[in-house]
């Protein structure tokens, strides 16, 4: 089993920079591939990035890329998203997740949640 723990949302203008860390316990953090979703009121909830477990290979949506970079650090069982030239569009919750599966961009293969961490772009 995984535990995750999202830090370093907060609000920050538009135009700015954020980078959200996801500490991962357990021994086996390197045997899953990373996500980052968000989800903001009365939307549904959508990745925003993925990393394969080597971190050899990423996935971003339109929405993000060119934007947000996606990374992790096996020996420190953490999982990075930084996020630049934000917009107040990217305001909402992010969260991180786990998945068994090589190649995950759907939320339903995601095995493991974090608590979120709230992110507010102000324009």
């Amino acid at each position: 089993q995984v535990q995750l723990v999202e830090s370093g949302g907060g609000l920050v203008q538009a135009g700015g920079s954020l980078r959200l860390s996801c500490a991962a316990s357990g021994r086996t953090f390197s045997g899953y591939s990373m996500g980052w979703f968000r989800q903001a009121p009365g939307k549904e909830r959508e990745i925003v990035a993925h990393v394969t477990r080597s971190g050899l290979s990423t996935y971003y949506p339109d929405s993000v890329k060119g934007r947000f970079t996606i990374s992790r650090d096996n020996a420190k069982n953490t999982v990075y998203l930084q996020m630049n030239r934000l917009k107040p569009e990217d305001t909402a919750v992010y969260y991180c997740a786990a998945s068994r599966t090589s190649y995950s961009i759907r939320g339903d293969e995601y095995a493991y949640w974090g608590q979120g961490t709230q992110v507010t772009v102000s324009s």
